[in-house]
């Protein structure tokens, strides 16, 4: 059967997992894509009237203020665009009675948990994007609607600012490179969000869609940023590259200004029962973002 062309309104343009929604959405959809110049969602009063008149079938929220440090000193435009903007595309998805697709992210908990963290576990902001965030998620739960929320981790593409273009490039300047090793997480690749979302897309379609609700989708497995870097680095020499002699940190030496959670490990299980996603292993996954083409 061959279902009809969704008018999807994407908001977010350079972003990662915008980028890989570009790649993969088209196919099956009039995809809308807006940036920063076509909405701003750091003025939410203006955002209603703008979907409104656009009338799409499905709203997918892959833009975000996601300078952690930075949020410190700009809470007020971080709350905007990841608290009170997602809040008025929920509130008008309600509206015309369409889905909204959020992204959210591990940093909603604080990382003390010494399991993975379930849906249903009390969140605990500790840092200004952190609560803004989680902000976000409670605007969008208290407006009503069909919605997904998303919370994804440590995400990673072959665009933009991330952890693998940035070891990639440190790992072949330098002769060594600390890397912190007591952050447990799931290396995600934006492509593999991207992927899960279309499936989640192609599910509601065709009359098969789980609960709406708030869902974890990471990649499978676990291992610290060092561990990541020790995989990005062995790929490296695989390739005949040259490599730093990687030391493992721990977070108390690490400079930062805002608390990393020590467990990123987020419990997927619901997303894959409920939705029948399956989930590819973190380096399995690795492995597919080297090998597509940019």
């Amino acid at each position: 059967m061959t279902l009809p062309a969704l008018k999807i309104l994407l908001l977010g343009h350079s972003g990662q997992v915008s980028r890989e929604l570009q790649r993969v959405l088209p196919a099956m959809a009039q995809l809308h894509t807006w940036g920063r110049h076509q909405l701003d969602l750091s003025q939410p009063a203006g955002i209603a009237a703008r979907v409104r008149d656009l009338q799409p079938d499905l709203i997918i929220n892959a833009a975000a203020y996601t300078a952690v440090e930075q949020a410190e000193d700009e809470q007020a435009l971080a709350m905007a665009i990841n608290a009170q903007a997602p809040g008025v595309l929920a509130q008008v998805a309600a509206e015309l009675d369409i889905p909204l697709i959020h992204y959210s992210t591990d940093y909603v908990f604080d990382g003390r948990k010494a399991t993975p963290y379930r849906e249903d576990d009390p969140t605990h902001p500790t840092s200004a994007y952190a609560k803004s965030k989680d902000d976000g998620e409670k605007a969008i739960r208290q407006a009503g609607g069909k919605y997904l929320i998303l919370r994804t981790s440590w995400v990673y593409s072959l665009h933009g600012s991330n952890f693998l273009l940035s070891m990639q490039r440190l790992l072949q300047e330098r002769e060594q490179l600390t890397v912190v090793d007591d952050q447990i997480g799931a290396p995600t690749w934006a492509g593999t969000v991207a992927t899960v979302t279309r499936q989640l897309i192609e599910h509601w379609q065709q009359g098969e869609a789980g609960p709406w609700g708030t869902y974890h989708l990471t990649a499978r497995g676990e291992t610290s940023w060092f561990g990541f870097a020790e995989e990005i680095g062995r790929r490296l020499k695989a390739d005949g590259k040259p490599c730093a002699d990687l030391q493992p940190i721990a977070t108390r030496d690490y400079p930062s200004r805002v608390e990393r959670p020590l467990n990123s490990r987020l419990d997927c299980s619901r997303l894959q029962n409920q939705w029948q996603i399956s989930l590819p292993q973190w380096r399995d996954a690795l492995q597919q973002c080297l090998a597509t083409p940019t």
